[in-house]
């Protein structure tokens, strides 16, 4: 459930507008050319909201400790599930409760916001 060694993910961890400052989502997004992309925009008391600009598949993974919120701003965005897979349209979102094992997909290039809590790793638990 680790994240593979020759990762194709950019996760950037550090905050890019801090609190009193505009955050500017679409001037982010016109920079971004990876394929699986995730920026952290801000925090808020102990959360982080992170952008992801996606197309493709994530690994399987979990969080033992924390809950994961994803918000489709453009796109299409599928979590999978051990046992379902749940689709997302833009202005759609969804909660992973602590534990679940998911993997999340994107078969076109999609923008979405995540709220979580600024401890957790991204690529879940090993």
């Amino acid at each position: 459930m680790s994240q593979p060694s020759d990762s194709p993910y950019t996760t950037n961890l550090n905050i890019l507008f801090p609190a009193l400052s505009l955050v500017d989502v679409r001037s982010v997004v016109s920079q971004v050319e990876a394929k699986w992309f995730n920026q952290t925009l801000c925090k808020v008391n102990d959360s982080a909201i992170r952008l992801g600009v996606m197309q493709g598949e994530y690994h399987w993974h979990k969080h033992a400790n924390d809950d994961e919120f994803f918000f489709v701003l453009e796109g299409r965005f599928i979590i999978d599930l051990e046992d379902q897979s749940i689709e997302l349209q833009a202005q759609q979102g969804y909660v992973i409760p602590k534990g679940i094992v998911h993997r999340t997909r994107a078969p076109e290039r999609a923008i979405i916001l995540m709220v979580e809590t600024a401890a957790i790793v991204p690529t879940g638990d090993a």
